[in-house]
């Protein structure tokens, strides 16, 4: 009988390509097949996440629960991978479920790792890993669309994030196996797929630039959309802009953290640019192309936010009026510069007040954003049911827009033509045409 591996992935979408990457690993090296039964796996893999305390404490608990697993099954095998493995590797061996931790640029080394009869751990950072010749195992979170990591690590350093500290420095894999990945995604029949990297604008590979780089895998096949994320608004270029708007198969939809509406937050966040900046970034993306979504991540209560800098960032979401937004309230992350240089001194009364305030108004900005596109008919990539009730299916616009319409002689992965009939903050409403 195949040895059962149960993979758990927390986090981004770069977790989610990791966990391809470890799939494709540990099922050619090993010969694991994907169980999704944890309760009869051979292998529990745990991939994680670092970026708030809320995550690291979920995985907590999962630990626990795993404990009792291994009490019926006592052959059970348990890894912790991922950047809470990287942050807190030692903490983590002392927990008596795990038996193995593995960071982000140690996921060659796993069946090695395995062999150990002991607990074993390989957190070392390499400055060179892309895991650029490894093919992932598409695991299924998705039947029309798939990613591909084009870059590893941050060069960044934003005061508040872990993420340079779990992930390394910043390098960027060869365009030729970003191309080949691409030809075998499109060879499997997605038709969508989403290039990823912690800042994709600063993608470079021997000249190749990102604009580049999105018009050569826009260009393998015109029927297959081409999404990515994350930009950083002080590298977000006017050719990139262009390219977006000149590939017809590139969708219109750009993520853009601002994390605040105040310079005083911004210089201290080290996020390289001004309030002044992003707008700009933000007319030129609108001036280029007037249907590009543009969505955001924001930070409520960072350290020694006033009253002023919280109406800041107000007055921002309400003039670029975004068409979705993730929100937090602060998080204090150890070992960032943050944590190293000030103190967490907004309550949380006071973080949750203000987030509360961000997602209310957001709320209004989404809703007031849906509102423009009644009436207005658009393409969609059919993805599935969808939970508002029977008969209805889902599948989002260019610009990244959820679309609910009637189910019809289609199937998923399809495209269709849709008109907007009806709007909520988080959906449009459409009929077929």
């Amino acid at each position: 009988m195949p040895k059962k591996l149960f993979i758990e992935t927390y986090g981004c979408q770069m977790n989610v390509n990791d966990s391809e990457v470890i799939l494709s690993i540990l099922s050619d090296q090993c010969g694991y097949v994907l169980s999704d039964d944890p309760l009869t796996a051979d292998l529990i893999v745990i991939n994680t996440c670092a970026i708030r305390e809320g995550a690291e404490t979920r995985i907590w608990g999962r630990l626990d629960q795993f404990t009792v697993y291994k009490r019926s099954n006592p052959n059970l095998r348990v890894a912790i991978v991922g950047c809470m493995a990287e942050r807190i590797k030692d903490k983590l061996l002392e927990h008596k479920a795990v038996d193995i931790v593995a960071g982000p640029d140690a996921y060659r080394t796993f069946p090695a790792l395995l062999e150990s009869l002991e607990p074993a751990v390989n957190v070392k950072l390499d400055k060179s890993e892309t895991y650029h010749d490894i093919l992932p195992k598409r695991i299924g979170w998705s039947k029309t669309s798939s990613y591909i990591s084009i870059m590893r690590g941050c060069n960044n350093v934003c005061s508040y994030c872990v993420v340079p500290y779990t992930r390394g420095p910043e390098r960027s894999r060869s365009v030729e196996t970003i191309l080949a990945e691409a030809r075998n995604i499109i060879s499997q029949g997605y038709k969508e797929i989403i290039l990823l990297g912690q800042n994709v604008d600063s993608y470079n590979y021997e000249g190749t630039n990102f604009a580049s780089l999105i018009r050569l895998v826009a260009a393998l096949d015109r029927s297959v959309r081409i999404r990515f994320s994350t930009s950083h608004p002080k590298d977000i270029s006017d050719e990139l802009i262009y390219a977006i708007a000149e590939e017809p198969n590139v969708c219109r939809q750009i993520h853009l953290p601002v994390q605040s509406g105040s310079d005083i937050m911004l210089e201290k966040m080290r996020r390289r640019y001004n309030r002044e900046w992003y707008l700009e970034r933000v007319r030129k993306i609108r001036e280029v192309m007037p249907d590009c979504g543009i969505s955001t991540d924001i930070i409520a209560g960072f350290c020694g936010e006033t009253e002023d800098d919280h109406k800041a960032t107000l007055s921002l979401m309400k003039e670029v009026c975004f068409d979705f937004a993730f929100m937090f309230a602060y998080s204090e992350r150890p070992g960032t510069l943050a944590a190293r240089n000030y103190p967490d001194d907004i309550s949380i009364e006071t973080k949750t007040a203000r987030l509360n305030e961000i997602i209310a108004l957001q709320g209004h900005c989404s809703l007031q954003s849906n509102g423009k596109d009644l009436g207005k008919r658009f393409e969609v990539l059919v993805e599935g049911p969808s939970k508002k009730g029977e008969n209805q299916m889902c599948g989002r616009n260019s610009a990244g827009k959820m679309c609910v319409f009637p189910a019809g002689d289609f199937g998923v992965g399809d495209y269709v033509n849709v008109r907007v009939e009806s709007v909520t903050s988080a959906t449009l409403i459409c009929t077929l045409v």
